[in-house]
């Protein structure tokens, strides 16, 4: 079974009310079972919700308590990023699932890069961050 960021399956839940379905990969994983998950709707935000970015770093330093994620309109969002993540690793442990493909260039998901002052840096968003903190294999849609 494999954690896969809800988006890549064709559901709705982007900051924007879009998707980024990718049939070639769903084609290479469905035998194997996925659970598709967001972790910002996760956290409460809604759908579609206003673009937001690490500021300061990457997902790590958000876990540490040194960087904070603001939306376009400088709304602190930062707790709902991390209770979501938190949230995604629950379901997981639960299903006891350790390995999870999830969409890069994401302030959540991001697996090479993230978004930091809404420019792209190399490191992982918070969700990733957290799941590789706690032993998980992590892909990108683009190793695939």
């Amino acid at each position: 079974m494999i954690l896969l960021s809800a988006c890549l399956v064709g559901i709705n839940c982007r900051y924007d009310g879009s998707n980024l379905l990718n049939d070639p990969l769903l084609n290479r994983i469905k035998e194997k079972g996925f659970i598709p998950l967001c972790p910002e709707q996760l956290g409460g935000l809604p759908t579609p919700r206003a673009a937001a970015s690490i500021h300061n770093g990457t997902g790590a330093r958000v876990m540490e308590g040194n960087a904070r994620v603001i939306n376009i309109n400088g709304n602190d969002v930062t707790e709902a990023f991390l209770k979501g993540a938190q949230e995604g690793l629950k379901i997981a442990k639960l299903l006891n699932i350790k390995t999870a493909i999830l969409k890069d260039n994401s302030p959540s998901c991001g697996v090479h890069f993230t978004h930091s002052g809404f420019q792209r840096i190399q490191g992982a968003g918070i969700f990733t961050a957290l799941l590789k903190s706690e032993g998980f294999t992590i892909f990108s849609e683009c190793d695939f």
